[in-house]
This record gives structure tokens, sequence and C-alpha cells, in this order.
């Protein structure tokens, strides 16, 4: 399994997709910087600046982009017709799977060190007050770990989307749908506890100080634990090149006889 995760990460290197991961990484942190710009009364600091960053993140962008890059992933041994060469080797189709998917994990906690590194950047330009280092430290924390929170959260969508034939853009429209949810989640906090998207924002403590946020880390473990226990059935269940899209056979031409 090392071996193969190994792999997969010298493949991600000739991926130009993981650059539009980075790209929606700033497109969050820029929408935020956007609504700075609203004349509503609201003071912006430092933290506050960090959570908008964190909603945007949560509820619009990231569920959808971790879903495309992966589903993209997973559908390149299909499209570059690279399958059928993989499998010679003595190693299951599921353990592959499970390998790439591993290695995602591992890029959703990059895309969520690149976030924090454009939101404090953003923040520190704009001269918001209360950038000292354990702010920092923590919005590095909270973002980097949110990220792998919600690709947890979405795997189940992942895993469903590699079985079906070039499925990473419907399973990118599903998991974008399934973040927006969020937004409505959060407006109830037992529901919010038990939505594995926002169960993500409970276990990293988003807005933990307000007298009107309950999170309950427990409940939001077993929402994580139980998408993550799905997503292990779905791909163990995954059948030997269920994401390979099937060459149409050319139509033979029927060449007239006579003049």
């Amino acid at each position: 399994m090392l071996v193969l995760m190994k792999t997969e990460v010298w493949k991600l290197k000739r991926y130009h997709m993981i650059w539009a991961g980075v790209l929606l990484m700033l497109l969050s942190v820029l929408l935020t910087v956007f609504s700075t710009t609203a004349l509503d009364g609201t003071v912006w600091t430092f933290s506050f600046f960090v959570e908008q960053v964190m909603k945007n993140n949560i509820t619009t962008i990231f569920p959808m982009c971790i879903a495309l890059i992966t589903g993209y992933i997973i559908s390149r041994e299909g499209t570059d017709d690279t399958l059928k060469n993989i499998l010679t080797v003595p190693m299951s189709f599921t353990a592959l799977l499970f390998g790439k998917l591993i290695v995602c994990g591992l890029l959703s906690l990059f895309l969520g060190m690149v976030s924090t590194i454009f939101t404090v950047a953003a923040a520190l330009l704009l001269g918001f007050p209360g950038g000292d280092l354990p702010a920092i430290l923590q919005a590095a924390a909270q973002i980097t770990l949110n990220c792998l929170f919600l690709y947890i959260a979405v795997l189940p969508v992942i895993a469903i989307a590699a079985r079906i034939p070039s499925g990473h853009l419907i399973g990118a429209v599903v998991a974008f749908v399934y973040g927006y949810g969020g937004m409505f989640a959060a407006g109830n906090m037992t529901l919010a506890n038990l939505y594995p998207v926002t169960a993500s924002m409970g276990l990293v403590g988003y807005r933990s100080y307000d007298k009107g946020v309950h999170w309950n880390p427990l409940i939001c473990i077993f929402s994580l634990l139980a998408a993550l226990l799905v997503s292990a059935a779905f791909v163990a269940t995954t059948k030997k090149g269920a994401a390979v899209k099937k060459a149409k056979k050319p139509k033979r031409v029927i060449t007239k006889k006579g003049w």
C-alpha cells in the first residue's frame, strides 16, 4: 500500500487539476475579501475574517473542489487506458481505489495549508486587528483540519461517483449541493452536529466562543465516522474497472455493390 501511495503522489505532479484546486482556494479568500467592502456595519477582525473564509470553504468551494479533483484522479486510469496495465500486477482494483483515496486525503491537507496561506496573507494585507501569532496558529489548525474533515464528509459522494464512468463531474455537482446544504443545517444545532459537512465545523471549534453555538464533539465524530464507513463499504464493493469508460465499437461500413 505504501508503494501504491508513493506512486500516486508521483502522479500528482503531472495533474494540472491540482492547480485548479489552488485557484479555488484563492477564490474562497477573494470572495471573503469582496464581502469586506459591504457597508453593513460589520467590524472585521482577523478571527472573523478566518471564520468567513472557512464558511465559504464549507458551503460553496471545498466539497465541490475535492470531489472534482479526487474523481478526476480516479477516472484518469480509465481515460488514459492505463488501468488494464496496472491490473496485470497482483493487486485488486479495490486496493488501487483505497490508495488513491488516502492520497487525496493528504491532498486535502495540502489544500488546507494553501488556503491558510492565502487567508493569513489577505488578512494581514487588509490590516485587520488581532493577527498575532497565536491567532495565526489557531487559524492554520482550524482551516487545515477542517479541509480534511470535509473530505471525509464528501467521501460517500466520491465513492459512489467512482462507480460511474467519468462520474467525477456528476460527483462535483452533487458535492456542491451537499456542501451548500450545510447553510441550512447550520440553522439548527442538532442537525448541524449530525450533518457531516457541518460536523466538520464542530470538530475544529468553529465559533465555539458564541453562546448560541453548542457543538457536541462526540456526535460530530460519529457523523464523520459513519460517512467514512459508508465510503469504505462502497469502495469495497466496487467492481473491477467500474470507473472505466467503455469505448464504443466503430460502426461497420457496408460497401454497396455494383455501380
